[in-house]
């Protein structure tokens, strides 16, 4: 018996060591890019967002939560102008508003993984990225600003650029060191727009080392001070709202009490009428075919949980088991040779080829897969299977 209790508090106290332990064991880094001014996790934008009233002592931050057009139409805004988003996509009312803004002698900064909207088609953009080269560095071009050694960063988060610019109209302000540009300056009227094909340089991961801080506060020095600093976050979707289907009532009184003597109502009849006054006659319906209520099941599941990166990498799982079972070719490594083998077997134009790729490379490291990227996969995706017949 003595045995007994002596082994059970061995196994008390070793229980509680563990549990102990566990709960104040380091929680693993979040690395997913979110780009928001209210992440701390390394791809945040906290720390800039924090640092804003540094870089500009004069001006005052204030953040807009709705279109660009809504923000800027007939409101005479004054200042600089910062969108940094996963995906920035604009229509031709938001850019017809921002080019006006930026006459009149305001500055924007925009950076981004995705351009989407008519900012691509009107300016000529099409990016890229340096497949299978790590650790790529970057500098300025302006020689009052440029490093005598180059910026390098982990991670890769430089290996994005502007394959295709409006070369008439942009000013290239910054390079990686394969001399493709990943900063660009338009000017309209008395102001400026400046583009950045790497928004990771200006999250916490960056700011945070000296070189980092260097880069960012050197390419921000383009936006001169300015009464007024504006941070967008419709454009990110870095909006907090309540999704709850009944917040519209609960935003009423009359209506909250309401909803209130309704459920009560309900409940007493519930109490009152719960034993029926005859035996249910149960109706035997024939078998029938379910296959159309397990598909609407099934679709239902999937539209509620609102998993679009596993929806996501599942439509890329699908597609590149047809690309090596119908084509025969290897897709452990996308790049430029895959890329180009990929054309010439499946006889799709060489730009679609690489669009469809870079959009699965870029797709299948996300954490998070936003409706909008969802969309364009499965356009993308589909257009292949049109093209291709198969």
């Amino acid at each position: 018996m003595k045995d007994f209790k002596v082994i059970t508090w061995i196994g008390a106290i070793l229980l509680a060591a563990y549990l102990i332990a566990e709960y104040n064991k380091p929680k693993p880094v979040n690395w997913q890019s979110t780009l928001s001014y209210g992440d701390k996790i390394p791809f945040g934008t906290y720390v800039l967002h924090q640092q804003l009233v540094n870089l500009y002592p004069t001006g005052k931050v204030i953040r807009t939560n709705e279109p660009l057009y809504n923000a800027l139409h007939q409101k005479n805004l004054q200042g600089n102008y910062f969108i940094i988003a996963k995906t920035i996509d604009l229509t031709k009312y938001d850019y017809a508003e921002l080019v006006k803004f930026i006459k009149a002698g305001n500055n924007v900064f925009m950076s981004a993984f995705v351009w989407d909207g008519i900012l691509p088609d009107t300016l000529k953009l099409h990016t890229n990225a340096e497949y299978g080269k790590s650790n790529v560095a970057v500098n300025l071009a302006n020689p009052q600003l440029k490093r005598a050694a180059n910026y390098t960063f982990q991670r890769d988060i430089c290996n994005q650029y502007f394959s295709r610019f409006d070369t008439a109209h942009a000013v290239v302000l910054g390079q990686n060191s394969m001399k493709h540009a990943n900063y660009l300056s338009f000017a309209f009227g008395k102001g400026h727009l400046y583009l950045s094909a790497n928004p990771q340089l200006f999250t916490n991961y960056s700011l945070l080392s000296d070189q980092g801080a260097d880069y960012a506060a050197k390419a921000l020095s383009y936006l001169p001070a300015a009464a007024n600093v504006y941070w967008d976050q419709y454009q990110n979707k870095d909006i907090p709202f309540d999704n709850s289907p009944l917040r519209v009532i609960f935003s009423h009184d009359s209506l909250r009490w309401a909803y209130y003597i309704s459920l009560i109502t309900a409940l007493v009849y519930i109490i009152y009428e719960a034993k029926r006054r005859q035996r249910i006659i149960l109706v035997i319906e024939p078998l029938r075919n379910n296959t159309l209520d397990f598909v609407n099941v099934v679709g239902q599941v999937y539209y509620e949980q609102r998993d679009n990166s596993n929806i996501a990498h599942k439509k890329i799982t699908y597609l590149l088991e047809h690309w090596r079972t119908a084509y025969y070719l290897k897709t452990s490594v996308l790049n430029k040779e895959f890329t180009d083998a990929l054309a010439n077997k499946t006889g799709i134009e060489p730009a679609f080829a690489r669009e469809l790729v870079n959009l699965i490379n870029y797709t299948h490291v996300q954490h998070k897969v936003t409706d909008s990227e969802l969309i364009a996969l499965n356009q993308a995706i589909e257009n292949f299977y049109s093209q291709t017949g198969k």
